[in-house]
């Protein structure tokens, strides 16, 4: 079955809406690759700071040949600012959780 790869980002609250605005632009960036199944950036409502970025893969592989190619170069590719700098992170921290799907559902 299927993997799922969560990144959680610590974003300060006067970042949120910049880390949204950067999400949006980047729409298209990953949904081309290989084995890429899904995505979403989750919103926290409240007691956190923390943001969820979902992605399920068909495979480890799979996530590990985006990491290190499409991702990696869509990271390399975001300067911007003066003197074509890279723009300061949105998130203070980041942890990578995986998982693997064992079982799932969907509507009838």
């Amino acid at each position: 079955m299927s993997i799922v790869k969560i990144n959680v980002l610590a974003v300060p609250a006067e970042q949120r809406e910049v880390l949204e605005q950067r999400f949006a632009s980047r729409a298209g960036a990953v949904e081309g690759s290989d084995g890429f199944e899904w995505f979403e950036l989750l919103r926290p409502l409240e007691g956190t700071d923390q943001y969820l970025v979902y992605t399920r893969w068909r495979s480890e592989e799979d996530f590990q040949n985006w990491m290190n190619g499409s991702m990696k170069a869509a990271h390399q590719g975001t300067a911007g600012g003066e003197g074509g700098e890279r723009p300061k992170p949105a998130a203070s921290g980041s942890t990578l959780w995986s998982f693997e799907v064992v079982q799932q559902a969907s509507p009838k």
